[in-house]
């Protein structure tokens, strides 16, 4: 397994309207491609020196000083690349867009240290092991499937994570949720731990805050097609929210509710919603600024045949019983 490094060396002088603030907030002004905390820990260990010389991130510097980063930039993690096929939506020297698999991993973790999205993208572009995670700024539960980002640089990892933290990065999902869902809406409400299941998230007062808008795209008997776009990104958001409202997703293990047959259904309609191996969930669109250009760019997937299949047989049992 090899180790990739890069030579960071920068040099910058502080401008007249930064002269007399903390090095490091001046440093994340000047070298805006690094993140502050990346930023001060190189002030910390003498990579970032002011005219030749070490200060501690708190202390001011003056216009007219000298910045100097010489750094390495290190591997971020020993994981091991593997030959994995990727379907590539979208790839530049900057940023790349995968079309996610249902059943696939995004990140090593207990129980699945390898075979996992990161293995392949460390296969793919070997590079990316001097990116945080390898590039990976969001997630996708195993069993979603659809568009997720990776930076490919450094730079590309500060911007697009500044902008989910801005929340403009535009994330719509495609869903298939039980129950008639009258109209659209938007949920608020805060999502944190279950307190009592801890492998769930919940609904709860102590949560962090978390935002999603949802509308119809089609009504069926007993079952919606929606849309969800999300605000904030917390850990099953969409899942969570959508059972709290009383329309869980189709298929989940973890949030599903009462399974429901609409009335005199197809056996092979029927069979279809009780066999359907996972939550009814794609990420459909994908829209933000580009990191390098900063031109707003967008990007769709086609749902996978599973949900499709599904769709077109509630839309069969809909026309049969003129629904």
């Amino acid at each position: 397994m090899s180790t990739v490094t890069e030579q960071i060396e920068l040099d910058a002088v502080v401008p007249d309207e930064l002269g007399g603030q903390r090095l490091d907030q001046v440093a994340a002004q000047v070298f805006a491609d690094f993140s502050r905390s990346r930023l001060t820990g190189w002030i910390k260990d003498g990579s970032l020196t002011v005219d030749g010389g070490q200060l501690r991130p708190r202390d001011a510097v003056y216009s007219g000083a000298r910045l100097r980063l010489q750094a390495t930039q290190e591997a971020q993690g020993e994981w091991l690349a593997q030959d994995i096929e990727l379907d590539v939506i979208h790839e530049d020297e900057h940023l790349l867009l995968i079309n996610k698999p249902a059943g696939l991993v995004v990140h090593p973790a207990a129980g699945h240290a390898s075979g996992t999205l990161l293995n392949a993208l460390l296969h793919h572009a070997p590079q990316l092991r001097e990116v945080p995670r390898a590039g990976i700024v969001h997630r996708l539960d195993k069993d979603t499937s659809g568009i997720l980002m990776v930076a490919k640089t450094l730079q590309a990892h500060t911007r697009l994570v500044e902008q989910l933290q801005a929340r403009t990065v535009g994330r719509t999902y495609e869903a298939l949720v039980c129950g008639v869902v009258t109209s659209g809406g938007t949920i608020d409400a805060p999502i944190g731990r279950h307190p009592q299941q801890r492998q769930k998230m919940a609904v709860n007062e102590g949560g962090k805050q978390a935002v999603s808008h949802f509308r119809v795209v089609q009504r069926f008997r007993s079952y919606t097609h929606v849309r969800v776009q999300l605000e904030t990104g917390r850990t099953h958001q969409i899942r969570v929210h959508m059972a709290h409202a009383g329309f869980p997703l189709v298929g989940d293990p973890l949030y599903g509710g009462r399974f429901r047959i609409p009335p005199a259904a197809s056996p092979t309609l029927v069979e279809a919603l009780k066999t359907f191996p996972r939550q009814a969930l794609h990420a459909w669109k994908l829209e933000l600024d580009h990191p390098a250009t900063g031109e707003r760019r967008s990007w769709q997937v086609d749902r996978p045949e599973d949900m499709d299949w599904l769709l077109h047989l509630l839309e069969e049992d809909a026309q049969d019983f003129g629904a």
